[in-house]
């Protein structure tokens, strides 16, 4: 079974874990549910349901050295979604979080990733927001964002319901198989 790690930033399509985790397995995944910090408190209530729906603990910090790793190794890391802090933080190399930490780390381990923003349309503007695309894009890891993946709406006039989450998984089924020996 290939090892999908699902990591969310706090935006509104991480309220779409659980679906999400139930697509990816129909896909074949063994998922592993990984949070930044906001986006566990939103999902708060819902953690205990989703380390049962993957049968692992949904991680959103690091394990104390010596501890053994609950998880099994990542074959593919998906990010999404991936806000305008996650994007910038993990462009930048800057480890602001456990979920950008491993990010940071596994391109260096060769591990493949997939990554889709979710940001509206004024920070889009931002210029370190291509700049971070364009970096995430030279290292090798897809980022669906613009025509054919994410596309950035007018800020308060998100539709959560319509982020391409399909999108994503079909992303990690691609570079899961590139990647298998």
């Amino acid at each position: 079974m290939t090892t999908l790690y699902f990591f969310a930033s706090a935006a509104p399509p991480a309220f779409d874990a659980a679906r999400v985790i139930r697509d990816a397995q129909e896909r074949g995944f063994d998922v592993c549910l990984g949070l930044t910090p906001s986006a566990a408190e939103w999902l708060a209530d819902d953690l205990a349901e989703l380390a049962t729906l993957t049968g692992h603990p949904v991680r959103t910090r690091y394990k104390r050295p010596g501890d053994p790793d609950a998880w099994p190794r990542a074959d593919v890391i998906a990010f999404a979604p991936l806000t305008f802090n996650s994007l910038n933080a993990w462009a930048q190399g800057l480890t602001t979080s456990w979920a950008v930490g491993v990010v940071a780390e596994a391109f260096g381990k060769k591990i493949p990733m997939v990554a889709m923003p979710c940001v509206n349309a004024a920070f889009a503007a931002h210029p370190q927001v291509d700049r971070s695309v364009a970096v995430l894009r030279a290292m090798g890891i897809e980022v669906l964002y613009g025509d054919g993946g994410f596309v950035p709406n007018q800020p308060g006039q998100g539709r959560p319901g319509e982020y391409p989450w399909g999108l994503v998984l079909d992303a990690a089924e691609r570079a899961a198989a590139r990647s298998a020996p």
